[in-house]
């Protein structure tokens, strides 16, 4: 993509945000999934995964929750937030990732569950009737690997109406990168703009 960019030498500016604001809550983004929709397989979790979501509130995580001596993770150095996350009806989703192991799949705000495929890329803004191919784990991934399509929408709109020459609502950049052909900024340019 940036090489696109470069190569026409466009001057793309960052799209204007489309839902400052006024964002989709989870509770909006899974309501009415059909019982039938593709890729909606609930996970079957051990009971000691239920006992610790039903002690884990909207919002928190293992780590943040009060939980009882039993049912906390017996883990040193490694205090991921995501780690058995419970998504808040009320906020829009933190980021649903194709990586990790238990504990990292995205957990349902009202059942002491993980989320099912469906719900992800419900999340990801992917119709329902997009069909992933695949196993439950592979689909996990390709959804959490997955550009959000209404995000690639806004992106490439840009694109086209820079191509077009075209005005579009746009936002000051908080990076500027250069057009000189194959000069990705190294992690130090990064880290020092």
């Amino acid at each position: 993509m940036l090489d696109l960019i470069r190569n026409l030498e466009l001057n793309l500016k960052c799209p204007k945000p489309t839902h400052k604001g006024n964002f989709v809550t989870v509770r909006k983004a899974l309501e009415g999934i059909p019982q039938d929709a593709y890729n909606n397989e609930y996970k079957r979790v051990s009971q000691k995964v239920v006992d610790r979501l039903n002690h884990i509130k909207p919002g928190e995580n293992a780590w943040t929750a009060k939980l009882p001596e039993e049912l906390k993770l017996n883990v040193k150095n490694a205090k991921m937030s995501q780690i058995y996350k419970r998504l808040h009806p009320d906020l829009p989703s933190y980021t649903i990732t194709g990586s990790g192991g238990g504990g990292t799949h995205g957990y349902h705000f009202s059942e002491p569950r993980p989320l099912t495929n469906r719900e992800r890329a419900r999340i990801q803004t992917f119709p329902d009737n997009f069909e992933f191919i695949g196993s439950t784990e592979s689909v996990r991934k390709q959804i959490g690997m997955a550009v959000p399509p209404l995000l690639a929408q806004v992106i490439f709109t840009a694109i086209l109406d820079e191509l077009n020459n075209k005005s579009y609502a746009y936002i000051n950049a908080n990076y500027e990168f250069s057009n000189e052909l194959n000069q990705e900024p190294t992690l130090f340019e990064y880290a020092n703009k």
